[in-house]
């Protein structure tokens, strides 16, 4: 009996298991890896990019033509500094404490215990009073912010702004904008008047050092450019944290958990923006305006 009819073609095995059905999981994986991480990250610094340039605009168009949500803005501007201000004072002052102690050993091992003040208050200035504000308001600010337009996206509330004719944009995101921008230039002054008395007082009181050696050698290296940089570094820094924010913000979806990675996400890319914009703008600096001595 011919039982060529009834043969059926089986795909090969290795261990018990069909060759082509790996292949095809692992083909899987890897389109599904890529749609996950490299194009997901090319939509979500595409959707930054926009919101950003369309909040600028309309920043510009409302302060020119009368329409800028003052009460908002004020309103935002308090909370973040209710919220960010204490954090960032607590944590301004180790980093001073810290900053006079690694350079009055440093200058203690040269013999150059005199320019321990020029050094830890140059470093406040030029580097640790933007970026711990920044870093701060990220971790504070910007989850408050993610948390809030996340849980109005969920409720639908943007929604039915849109339905309704007011652009999200204008009512929610400028405002929060501007006062993003406003606090972190305030909490940079902060951090810059904290971090050195912080450094002045543990160089005089508890590592012997001379008051009059410490302010004039500060007087002595400092420019007026270095305030100038942090405070452009500031506006850049609290630009970034609410572009960031709002976007996780807006693009929130499922749920209660979707909340919460929204924020976790909106808190990681803003501190890894902001370290490497940091780095950028630090090295520009140096290029354009370079420095004979300290």
């Amino acid at each position: 009996m011919n039982n060529d009819s009834n043969h059926v073609d089986h795909p090969p095995t290795r261990g018990g298991r069909a060759l082509g059905g790996g292949v095809d999981e692992i083909v899987g994986w890897a389109d599904g890896y890529v749609r996950r991480h490299p194009l997901a990250s090319l939509s979500t610094v595409g959707d930054q990019f926009v919101l950003g340039v369309r909040t600028l605009q309309y920043l510009l168009i409302d302060l020119l033509t009368g329409r800028f949500q003052w009460q908002e803005f004020i309103k935002q501007g308090a909370f973040m500094a209710g919220t960010a201000v204490l954090p960032t004072v607590l944590v301004a002052l180790p980093i001073g404490v810290t900053l006079s102690i690694q350079f009055a050993l440093l200058a203690g091992q040269v013999g150059a215990t005199s320019l321990a003040g020029a050094a830890s208050g140059l470093a406040v200035i030029r580097q640790a009073a933007s970026l711990t504000a920044a870093v701060l308001m990220a971790a504070a600010v910007g989850s408050a912010i993610t948390a809030d337009l996340g849980s109005r996206k969920m409720r639908e509330e943007t929604d039915a702004m849109e339905v309704m004719g007011v652009s999200v944009i204008r009512r929610l995101v400028v405002p929060r904008f501007a006062a993003a921008i406003l606090i972190g230039v305030a909490l940079t002054g902060v951090v810059c008047f904290v971090g050195f008395l912080a450094s002045y007082l543990f160089n005089v009181y508890f590592q012997n050092g001379a008051p009059g050696s410490f302010v004039a050698t500060f007087a002595s290296f400092a420019t007026t450019g270095d305030l100038v940089v942090a405070l452009v570094k500031a506006v850049i820094f609290g630009a970034i944290v609410a572009v960031v924010s709002c976007q996780k913000g807006l693009s929130t979806k499922g749920g209660p958990t979707g909340v919460a990675n929204s924020v976790n996400a909106a808190v990681v890319e803003s501190i890894l923006v902001l370290m490497i914009v940091n780095v950028a703008i630090s090295q520009l600096y140096i290029m354009m305006f370079p420095r004979v001595g300290l």
